[in-house]
């Protein structure tokens, strides 16, 4: 009786005990997540500028937008890109007067000399654009600038936007009679959208003449309102992080055969099975990483509360969170885990033969913790259990990371705050590819944000359909790209 009565006593300490620990876990994330106070981005708004000089700037990059530069692979002829570099000798007279000018192929780079003894910069930004199909509101060529004031056309955003930025910024401080501190760089490729030799080539010429960066600044993330589902308020995402990329082709073979009487497993449908097993769940690794963690903790403070709370406890959620970050934003679950996307297929000829050989290619975008030979590794194991084999089309490196707590990342940084007030701030990966990768060579602060405002509907545009820009966005970003001139 006795010792029932004391396993009842232990019982209700265990149980008392269990019940007081989760109230004060509850009591900590709760107190955490009340702790974190609205930021400044929350309410910051992008007043448009509509003055004169917005209007002539929208005029002169439409005349940039109306001169076609589609780049094509397996295309050597570049007469569109040499047409183009006379419209850039019109816009920008006092930049082909005072800047040394090298061409590469069709590839642009500019040297505007310094005074002083700091290492250069290189400001960039590319002049090729993709294809321009499907149904347009303006024609996709027009330079058309509407009543809104937005000019309309391919490369507006991505990425004859920020290049006709750059290029003003160094033609205004041009005709101030300013002197910079340092070199200071502009390079643009022909070849960017194809991963062509534009960007390799510039970068090479410059490893040889012995030239370091201290600083490089691509096109990248922008100034984007709601970054993340949930996360309210206005944020320059500012790209730290480029992962890996490669082209792989999955092979699956068979003796083929009339298909009136078809096998079982024949090569299309293993690699249907070998494609949905992959889809279903990811096989690669998901990590919260530093500069994603960071991104997180910048935004945390702007979130509904449910994401509040879970953000403002990772140490308790980080887990969980990575399970359900594919649902609750693919985009930002991509900066976790290496990403793979099938892209292309092919079986047989006839519609009524089985293959004796079928095919599908996938994208693979490799992050830094799981990089390119583990996750091929991964993904090939999966295939042969499928009898699929994999071949190895193309692949790159991640580029290495800047650190966001760098004096390059804070002087763009520092720059944002000056040009516009209030807006949030944040290092993130970008899941896409740059021509930045290919200078990791002579920079280690290789940082892709091109500072120019953009709605939801244009940052839906980039190799879509529609794409446009508001001219009123483009004298802060020639600003931007003055002050980070006098600041090098």
């Amino acid at each position: 009786m006795i010792d029932n009565y004391v396993k009842g006593v232990d019982d209700m300490y265990i149980l008392l005990g269990l019940v007081t620990f989760i109230l004060l876990v509850a009591a900590i994330v709760l107190f955490r997540t009340l702790r974190l106070k609205l930021t400044a981005a929350k309410t910051a708004k992008i007043e448009l500028d509509y003055s004169e000089l917005a209007r002539e700037y929208g005029r002169r990059l439409a005349r940039m937008i109306q001169k076609e530069t589609i780049s094509a692979r397996g295309n050597e002829d570049r007469t569109k890109f040499y047409e183009f570099h006379k419209e850039l000798e019109e816009l920008f007279p006092k930049v082909h007067t005072y800047c040394e000018k090298r061409e590469f192929k069709g590839n642009l780079l500019y040297c505007w000399k310094g005074k002083g003894t700091h290492e250069p910069i290189l400001l960039m930004s590319h002049q090729d654009v993709v294809e321009a199909t499907g149904e347009w509101k303006k024609g996709p060529f027009s330079g058309e600038i509407d009543e809104k004031g937005r000019v309309w056309g391919r490369g507006t955003v991505d990425t004859k936007g920020s290049l006709f930025c750059i290029f003003s910024a160094v033609e205004e401080l041009l005709w101030e009679g300013y002197e910079p501190e340092c070199d200071v760089y502009i390079a643009s490729s022909c070849t960017e959208e194809i991963s062509g030799e534009g960007a390799p080539l510039i970068a090479k010429y410059l490893k040889d003449q012995r030239v370091h960066l201290a600083l490089l600044l691509d096109e990248g993330g922008m100034i984007v309102e709601e970054p993340v589902g949930g996360v309210y308020g206005l944020y320059g995402m500012v790209g730290v992080v480029e992962k890996g990329y490669g082209d792989v082709k999955f092979v699956a073979k068979s003796t083929g055969g009339h298909a009136s009487a078809p096998k079982k497993n024949t090569p299309l449908v293993r690699l249907g099975k070998f494609m949905a097993h992959v889809d279903k769940k990811s096989p690669f690794k998901a990590k919260m990483t530093p500069t994603v963690r960071e991104m997180f903790t910048r935004m945390a403070p702007n979130m509904n509360f449910g994401m509040k709370l879970v953000f403002a406890n990772l140490w308790l959620f980080e887990g969980l969170l990575l399970k359900l970050l594919p649902i609750i934003s693919p985009a930002a679950a991509a900066m976790t885990r290496t990403t793979i996307a099938f892209t292309t297929a092919k079986g047989a000829e006839g519609l009524n033969v089985l293959p004796q050989e079928a095919y599908v290619t996938a994208n693979m975008r490799f992050i830094h913790h799981q990089s390119n030979k583990e996750s091929i590794k991964i993904i090939r194991k999966i295939a042969e259990k499928f009898d699929i084999a994999t071949e190895e089309l193309y692949n790159d490196e991640p580029c290495p990371i800047v650190d966001y707590r760098s004096s390059a990342f804070h002087l763009i940084e520092e720059v944002a705050a000056e040009i516009y007030p209030g807006v949030g701030i944040c290092p993130y990966t970008m899941t896409g590819g740059t021509d930045a990768k290919f200078y990791k060579e002579i920079c280690e602060n290789t940082i892709r944000f091109a500072p120019i405002y953009i709605d939801a509907q244009q940052y839906s545009s980039i190799h879509g359909i529609n794409e446009n820009i508001y001219q009123g966005a483009l004298p802060k970003a020639v600003d931007f790209y003055k002050n980070v001139i006098k600041k090098s």
